[in-house]
C-alpha cells in the first residue's frame, strides 16, 4: 500500500507516526511539501531535535503534486490548511485516489459538488477527519440520545474555549492556519467537531444566528469568540442549541450538556466523564474514561478508514455527510457577518 501526504504539520505527522504504528514498513509513504519545514515533532507536539522527517519515517519527499500523484499512491491523505483542501482534492480524486481530509472540508462551499461528483464517477472512498466520533464518551451519548434515555430533548448547551497560543508551544500562533482567514481560519471552522456531532446526534438545524468576532487582543484576522445559537428538530420538535466557541479561554473548557423532559446528561470532554440524572435529579449513571490516550481516537479512525478501504461498514464521516456540517458552519459565519438568521430548511 502507498500513501500521498499532503501536509506534514501537527496533524498530519500525527497521521504518518500512526500509520508506522498500524502498517510499519509494508506501507510505502511518499510526501508532497510546498513548504520545506523538516521539524520532526512528537505525540505532545514538542520538536525531536536531531532528526528528519524523511530518514526517521522513511518518506519520499516531492516539492510537485503531479509527480507525487504519478507514483498512483491508494490514498491521499489532505492534511495542509482548510482553504488549500479542495483542490488537492480533486487532483487526487480525477487520479482515482482514495481521500482521507482532515477537517473542516473545506473554508466554503465552492467546487464540492464538482468532488463529489469525481467521487462518485471514480467510485473511490472519500472522507472527512472527525476523530472525535471515536469519543467514547461522545458515542455512549450518541446511544443515550437514540435510545431517548432523558425523553424529550428541550435545550443543549456545547462549549468549547481553549487559549490559542497553548496549542502549539513550538511555533508562533500567528502562524497558524487557524488564525488566518486566507487559510479557512478562525474559530467556527477551526472547533468544526463541535458542530459535526450536533449534526450527528440531531441533524442538520433549520435556523442559524451567531454574534462574536474578534473580541480578544490576539494577533490574528479571524473571529476568536461567538456564540451560536441553532434550531434542531427531532420528532417533529424544535428545540434550541446554543454553542460556544472561543480561542481565549484559561482554563480550558469543553462541555455538552442536554436537557430532556425526563433527565440530564453532562459530558466534559476534558474531564472525560459523561453523567446522567434522572427525571428526579438523581445521577443515574456515571462513565469515566480516566486514562484515556487521545492519540487512540486517531488510531481507531485510521483503523476503520482502513476496514472501510476493503469494503467494510464504516462510522467515518464521508464527503456528503462533512458538507452538512461545513454549512453549518458557513451559516454561522455567514450570520456573524450580516447580523442575521440564516435558514437551512432548504
Amino acid at each position: 500500500m502507498k500513501i500521498l501526504m499532503v501536509g506534514l504539520g501537527g496533524i498530519g505527522q500525527r497521521h504518518v507516526r500512526n500509520l508506522r504504528l498500524l502498517k510499519g514498513s509494508d506501507l510505502e509513504i511518499i510526501a508532497y511539501r510546498y513548504r520545506n519545514n523538516s521539524q520532526v515533532l512528537t505525540d505532545q507536539l514538542s520538536i525531536e531535535q536531531g532528526s528528519s522527517l524523511a530518514e526517521k519515517y522513511a518518506i519520499k519527499m516531492y516539492d510537485n503534486v503531479d509527480q507525487a500523484l504519478n507514483e498512483k499512491p491508494d490514498s491521499v491523505f489532505i492534511c495542509n490548511p482548510s482553504s488549500l483542501h479542495i483542490p488537492i482534492a480533486m487532483k487526487a480524486a480525477r487520479a482515482g485516489c482514495n481521500l482521507f481530509i482532515e477537517k473542516p472540508l473545506s473554508h466554503n462551499l465552492e467546487n464540492i459538488q464538482e468532488l463529489i461528483d469525481i467521487v462518485e464517477d471514480q467510485d473511490i472512498k472519500a472522507v472527512v477527519g472527525y476523530q472525535m466520533r471515536f469519543h467514547p464518551c461522545l458515542l455512549r451519548l450518541h446511544s443515550l440520545i437514540q435510545e431517548k434515555s432523558v425523553g424529550r430533548i428541550i435545550t443543549v448547551r456545547v462549549e468549547v474555549g481553549e487559549y490559542m497560543p497553548n496549542w502549539h508551544t513550538y511555533e508562533d500562533y500567528r502562524q497558524l492556519y487557524a488564525s488566518k482567514e486566507e487559510l479557512g481560519g478562525g474559530v467556527i471552522l477551526t472547533q468544526i467537531h463541535e458542530l459535526d456531532y450536533i449534526y450527528w446526534l440531531f441533524g442538520l438545524p433549520t435556523r442559524v444566528f451567531a454574534m462574536g468576532g474578534h473580541l480578544s487582543s490576539l494577533d490574528i484576522d479571524v473571529e476568536d469568540t461567538t456564540e451560536i445559537l441553532m434550531e434542531c428538530v427531532v420528532d417533529q420538535r424544535p428545540f434550541p442549541v446554543s454553542v460556544h466557541l472561543d480561542f481565549v479561554q484559561k482554563p480550558a473548557r469543553r462541555i455538552c450538556e442536554i436537557v430532556g423532559d425526563a433527565g440530564k446528561i453532562v459530558v466534559d470532554l476534558r474531564e472525560l466523564t459523561l453523567k446522567v440524572f434522572d427525571a428526579s435529579g438523581n445521577l443515574s449513571e456515571s462513565n469515566s474514561n480516566e486514562g484515556l490516550d487521545r492519540n487512540q481516537l486517531f488510531i481507531n479512525e485510521l483503523k476503520c478508514y482502513f476496514e472501510y478501504q476493503q469494503g467494510d461498514p464504516s462510522p467515518l464521516v464521508t464527503i456528503n455527510e462533512a458538507v452538512q456540517s461545513l454549512r453549518i458552519a458557513i451559516a454561522a459565519k455567514e450570520s456573524l457577518r450580516t447580523h442575521k438568521v440564516v435558514n437551512l430548511e432548504n
